[in-house]
């Protein structure tokens, strides 16, 4: 398997499921779990911190239409152009100095970014009140990732402050907790 198979595949893995939300949401202006957040501002800040990341590797993707709308149709022009971008081995196998090492574009996007479209997928379902079922790999992923990020979870702007969950909540709650949100 190539690097390219493997960053489209940990792609599509987060990003369908982030899709599936994105096309549920009714009301883009209902307030999300992230203080002062809307879901539309959930859903600009995931393509803006994606579209930042890739500019600061020296890939610009085409310009989404401004004159778009519609916030699921200008994540369905995002998500496309990034797919089709992990399609390029020469991209996904870059290599770049992050905060946290050493790594590959495409490591970055299905690992950090990939972690953000899991729990940002919550918060947009939240956002319109529905239950949003993590799988028993995406909070092992996300406990990983949390243990991983160290201190840089919770500088300004990541997390707010870990939660204390209720004994006996379920283990999303407990994770959910950790990244500030009250599942």
């Amino acid at each position: 398997m190539t690097g390219t198979q493997t960053a489209q595949q940990g792609w599509i893995a987060v990003a369908d499921p982030f899709t599936a939300v994105v096309d549920r949401v009714a009301d883009w202006t209902a307030a999300s779990p992230c203080a002062g957040w809307t879901a539309a501002d959930v859903l600009d800040h995931v393509i803006t911190t994606e579209r930042d990341f890739l500019s600061g590797q020296g890939i610009e993707l085409a310009a989404i239409d401004t004159s778009i709308e519609d916030p699921a149709a200008r994540w369905v022009a995002h998500e496309t152009a990034v797919r089709a971008l992990l399609a390029d081995d020469t991209v996904t196998e870059r290599r770049y100095t992050g905060a946290f090492g050493e790594t590959t574009i495409g490591a970055s996007l299905g690992s950090f970014y990939g972690f953000d479209l899991i729990v940002h997928r919550w918060d947009l379902a939240a956002s319109q009140g529905e239950q949003e079922p993590f799988t028993d790999a995406e909070l092992d992923r996300l406990d990983a990732s949390i243990d991983g990020f160290g201190e840089h979870a919770y500088a300004p702007g990541v997390f707010s402050g870990p939660l204390a969950a209720a004994e006996g909540a379920t283990r999303q709650v407990r994770v959910l907790a950790r990244t500030g949100r009250a599942g």
